[in-house]
This record gives structure tokens, sequence and C-alpha cells, in this order.
């Protein structure tokens, strides 16, 4: 390979080889060492590729010398990593390049709305599949039976109820992430949205036989944000106290202030809501903020739960540069803590 060469492939910014017409390896640069180790230079292509996708690319390029692209898996440490390889012959020469790019995100973004997709699929066609069957049987068997038709109806509706709930956070969770990246400017006081949302569940603690206790300080909670959003926070937490707490049971919101809050590094609040409940297994604790996901399937939906509320909380508060931390143990209670930093302009 003549040395022009060899120093611009050594100074690409991708991992980059170039294989000649005799099918051999004769420049690589350091990049692309790492990647395919040491000593290749001189080795057979298809020794050091072995991929049997981008060996064909490689053998049909240096016949026909048209460009192509051919997948590369890469396992490391730290997991599998997917490349596009590009490959492209040099003009008035036997020699292809090969240049190696990374997209392991894309793969993955690939795979994480196939299973978006097949989860909403799936939520969807539990409650649609239970109406169709009781429309069949009304317009059946039931047609001239008025309790069974009443208690059908009944259960209709809450399952149209169920549909309506997981549209309305699959909307919430498209705006939220829409804004994820736009950061508030609004001056909010979080003492007025704890009282705007404990009294709005104050109903729903009564009818469950739970009591609400608080204590939001005397001085303002003042942090730039989205009002409706930190409402919509901190209402999905109570209210999941309030429902998995249990009845007889009580749940707590508390509020403390820091100069240095060593999650957040800078000024903070913290919110913590606390049920004394059955609690959550440790293990699913990592887990809950992922769409979707339930520690307890059956549960969460005879309580109405779509598996995106959490998401949902997570991306607001990622959106006011904030953090969740979840603690439980079994039989012990689950206790959500929300760190928001304070605007020290107006604290």
């Amino acid at each position: 390979m003549p040395p022009l060469l060899a120093e611009l492939v050594a100074t690409l910014p991708l991992p980059t080889l170039a294989i000649d017409h005799s099918e051999r390896i004769v420049a690589l640069n350091p990049l692309a060492q790492d990647l395919l180790g040491k000593g290749v230079v001189g080795q057979h292509f298809i020794t050091v590729l072995r991929q049997p996708t981008l060996v064909d690319a490689v053998e049909q390029c240096l016949a026909d010398r048209m460009p192509r692209k051919a997948p590369f898996l890469s396992s490391t440490g730290s997991g599998d990593i997917t490349y596009e390889v590009a490959l492209q012959k040099i003009a008035g020469t036997g020699t292809v390049i090969l240049s190696f790019q990374d997209v392991t995100h894309l793969a993955q973004a690939g795979q994480m709305r196939r299973d978006f997709v097949a989860n909403v699929s799936h939520e969807l066609r539990t409650p649609l599949t239970s109406l169709m069957g009781f429309i069949e049987t009304l317009r059946g068997p039931a047609r001239d039976d008025a309790a069974a038709r009443e208690r059908f109806l009944g259960i209709m509706t809450g399952e149209a109820e169920r549909m309506n709930r997981l549209v309305g956070d699959l909307l919430s969770l498209s705006r939220v992430e829409a804004q994820e990246r736009v950061r508030p400017t609004a001056k909010v006081d979080l003492r007025n949205v704890l009282h705007t949302t404990l009294r709005n569940l104050t109903p729903l603690a009564d009818d469950n036989g739970v009591v609400l206790h608080h204590d939001r300080g005397d001085l303002p909670l003042m942090i730039r944000g989205d009002s409706d959003q930190l409402l919509q926070v901190f209402t999905n937490l109570i209210e999941n106290a309030i429902k998995y707490g249990g009845s007889g049971q009580s749940v707590e919101v508390t509020a403390t202030t820091s100069d240095r809050d060593p999650a957040l590094r800078a000024p903070a609040v913290r919110i913590v809501v606390r049920d004394n409940g059955a609690g959550i297994d440790p293990l699913h604790l990592p887990r809950l903020t992922e769409r979707f996901y339930r520690a307890d399937s059956h549960r969460s939906r005879a309580l109405g739960g779509t598996g995106l509320g959490l998401a949902i909380v997570k991306h607001i508060l990622n959106r006011h540069r904030g953090r969740m931390k979840i603690t439980s143990e079994l039989g012990k209670g689950a206790e959500f803590c929300v760190i928001l930093p304070l605007d020290t302009d107006t604290a």
C-alpha cells in the first residue's frame, strides 16, 4: 500500500482498515486495532473479520467495485456493540476501505420502539378482547337477561375506562418526552403544588381509609418548574401510596431543604412520599420507572394502573434536572424521594 494511503487510514476518526487485491489486510488505524486486535496486518481478511455477512460484502466489493454496507457485531465486557461497516473501493486500485461506525444506540432505539409497540398492543388487546366477548354475549345468550346485562355493562365500562387511561397516559408520555430537553423557566412554589395535590387526593384517601400526614414547612420552596407537570408527579406518587399502602394505614409527605444536596451538589428540596403498606421487593426497584414494568402486574391492573405513571414521573424530573430515589423493604412500606434544585435567586 502507498505510504500516503496508510497515513490517511491512520488519521481517520472511525475504526478503518484497508484490504488489497490479494485479499489481505494491508493497513488499519489504532481504533480498528483496538476493535480487531494486534497483528492482523498481512492476514487474510476472512480470518480476521469472520462474520459471513461482512465477508460476503468484502468479496463482492473486491469483485465489482460497488460500495456496500454490512453489519458487524462485537462483544465487550460491558455488552454487545453493533457496527455499520461502509465498504468503498478506491478508484484505480484493487484496495477496499472498510470504516466501522458504532450504531448500537440506533439498534437499541429500534428495539425499544418494537418493545413499546408490543407492550401497547398487549395492554390494549386484553380489554378489547374482554369487550368483544361481552358484546357477543349480550347479543346472544344474555340478550333478555336484565341482571346479567347490568353486570356485563359495568365490567365493560371498567374495561373502556382502562383503555381510556392508557391512551391518556400514552399521550402524556409523548408530550413529556417532547419537552424533556426544554428546561422550565417559570417560578413555582412547591408548597402550593403539594397543597393542591393533597387537597385533590383527600377524597381518594378517605374512600380508601388512609390518613394523609404532611409537613411542608413554613417557608416557600421556590424552584424553576412547570406547575402542571409537577402536580402530575406528586399526584402519581401520592395516589400510588394511597392505593398500595392499604386501608387503615397512613401516608406521610414531607419536604426538607439543603444548601448542598449530595445528589445534586447544589441547593435542593427533597419531597418524600412514604406509605406503610406491603412494600416492594428490592429486586424490582431498579426497573420501576421502565415503561409497563410492574412489580405486581395483577394488583396494578386491579387498581387501575397503566404501567406508565413512574415512567412519566422520570421524564418530568429529567426535564426539571431532578432525581428520584426509591427505597423499600417487604412488609415495611415504600419511600419515594423526589429531589429538585432550589431556585436560589428567589428562595
